[in-house]
């Protein structure tokens, strides 16, 4: 981490209440948490605005973790990617979650899948060039304003996050390193 943060001996009040959670949840305090503890009036907020999107996201857990996946390859962001692909593995499995990652569009999904993270991908690229022909083609395949704008929610704030992990230096754990190298490889899309 390029940036102090707030230890675990310096927490306080609500900073303390994150990361006891944490720790409580995942046995750990992650480093993108610790992160955000560089301003320490941030990291609560951030926090709650993802966990409501996360857990109130119209399409399900594993949409949101395909979307984070295609988004944190194109940002380029080795920490989302190799969390986000730990995270997938859990819904997916490894064979296709790794498949997502190199190509979603030949990783046996359905049409709908596809067109969602087709959108997620160019709002990761390039959102500018989002036309009314992406959210028409969306809608074809089933998904509503609500859903659309849920993935737009989804690839715009994984642009945010990931953008500011990186900025700040964060590394990715060890243990949501895979452990065959070659697959550490694929997902090491951004710094090396």
């Amino acid at each position: 981490m390029y940036l102090k943060t707030v230890s675990d001996e310096e927490a306080t009040a609500e900073i303390a209440e994150a990361y006891a959670a944490e720790r409580a949840g995942m046995g750990t305090v992650m480093n993108a948490t610790r992160a955000l503890s560089a301003r320490p009036d941030m990291l609560v907020p951030v926090d709650r605005l993802l966990n409501q999107l996360r857990d109130g996201f119209s399409l399900g857990l594993e949409a949101f973790r395909m979307i984070t996946l295609v988004v944190a390859k194109h940002v380029p962001s080795n920490y989302c990617s190799h969390v986000y692909f730990r995270g997938l593995t859990r819904f997916a499995g490894r064979d296709q979650a790794l498949a997502i990652q190199a190509d979603h569009r030949s990783a046996g999904l359905s049409e709908r899948d596809v067109a969602m993270l087709d959108y997620a991908e160019q709002i990761a690229i390039d959102a500018s060039r989002v036309r009314a022909a992406d959210i028409d083609r969306l809608r074809a395949v089933g998904f509503s304003d609500l859903n659309i704008a849920d993935i737009a929610y989804a690839a715009s704030f994984r642009c945010f996050l990931s953008r500011y992990y990186d900025a700040v230096g964060a590394t990715v754990e060890p243990q949501f390193l895979d452990d065959d190298p070659t697959v550490r490889e694929q997902l090491t899309v951004g710094r090396p």
